[in-house]
């Protein structure tokens, strides 16, 4: 049942408390003070929000080591009406943690969640050569099974996770890339779109019309020739057919932006299927950096100019005088901008001869 509205907000995250995703949540504002629900994996979070049992789920949707998330994107283009509404970073540090008393020499079994068994995997190899993998549901449940009678002697678990849980520490910082960083998603059902602030980011899913010689290109070029920086470009397969893929696609930029605005119109056009799935202030606050050519003036410029010639306004060289505020200071740059060449071979300038 959905929650009554004046029940606190709920929030739906990849559990339990200690996870990388928990440590996500805790950096979203809109979730402070609500009630915090922990899930089993991606789409019972998602189930939560499209259920009404929550109003959002954190998600992580991009890791720095391993790339995009595949069941978080899949799931975001086969679920209508998800929308991202913000995103958080955070630092990928793993310890090798064990039940008192257990020494190093002693582990022959590692449990550890897949992706972070995959980030601590050359450590591994070279500290306990001879171990088995025992794959776990998440971070914290790989060192909570500890405690509960798993047949593993050890488990990779998020940095400080015995704070929480009455274990050892064998090994800090265990990970293979200390730089590593898993990208954080919220996702809601709500249509409002997060004001633009000027560094912000646009997360799209797009499909090609075909496989045909060029396809590919022709959803680039909706991007390129619009100044739109592509942060994100990974496929999927569709699972229909061999050979059929979606881009899940994030660009730098707004949705409000005219640039961002114009691709998307630019795709739609050609694609038999483009999902939105939001605009939202980057995580890193970095604003988006333009050539002047691409600011929104210039495209709504460029939109009243055209709107003159549909509207019978004169246009050219003999109408420069009488442009006046209907076309501000267009024409006259054209001019100024064009090759010499253009004016003729006996036109030459003041600094001729």
């Amino acid at each position: 049942m959905p929650a009554q509205p004046d029940a606190s907000p709920v929030y739906s995250y990849l559990g339990p408390v200690g996870t990388f995703t928990w440590t996500a949540l805790n950096q979203a504002p809109e979730a402070v003070g609500g009630e915090w629900r922990s899930v089993n994996n991606v789409g019972e979070a998602l189930d939560d929000v499209i259920s009404g049992r929550s109003i959002g789920a954190m998600i992580a949707i991009e890791n720095s080591v391993e790339g995009g998330v595949s069941a978080t994107q899949d799931a975001l283009a086969s679920i209508p009406g998800l929308r991202i509404t913000g995103e958080y970073l955070v630092r990928v540090d793993f310890d090798l943690v064990a039940r008192p008393g257990t020494a190093l020499a002693d582990v022959t079994t590692v449990a550890a969640h897949p992706v972070a068994y995959a980030q601590t995997h050359l450590w591994l190899d070279k500290a306990v050569p001879t171990h088995a993998h025992l794959p776990a549901t998440s971070n914290v449940a790989a060192p909570t099974a500890l405690l509960n009678g798993s047949p593993a002697d050890a488990a990779v678990a998020p940095h400080g996770i015995t704070q929480h849980l009455a274990l050892d520490t064998l090994a800090e910082h265990i990970g293979d890339n200390q730089n590593a960083v898993t990208r954080f998603v919220m996702v809601s059902r709500s249509g409002r779109i997060p004001e633009r602030t000027g560094a912000d980011k646009t997360s799209i899913i797009v499909e090609l019309p075909s496989d045909a010689a060029g396809s590919l290109l022709d959803m680039l070029e909706q991007f390129a020739t619009r100044g739109v920086n592509m942060s994100l470009l990974e496929s999927r397969p569709i699972g229909d057919e061999l050979g059929r893929y979606r881009f899940v696609i994030d660009l730098d930029g707004h949705v409000h932006d005219e640039r961002v605005a114009d691709a998307l119109l630019g795709l739609k056009r050609f694609s038999p299927r483009v999902t939105f799935l939001g605009s939202y202030p980057r995580a890193d606050r970095r604003p988006v950096v333009l050539e002047s050519r691409y600011r929104d003036e210039v495209f709504i410029e460029a939109r009243d100019w055209l709107r003159g010639i549909l509207s019978g306004e004169p246009d050219g060289e003999d109408a420069v005088e009488d442009a006046g505020e209907a076309l501000p200071g267009l024409v006259v740059r054209e001019l100024d901008d064009a090759a010499p060449g253009q004016h003729g071979a006996d036109d030459q300038g003041p600094q001729a001869g």
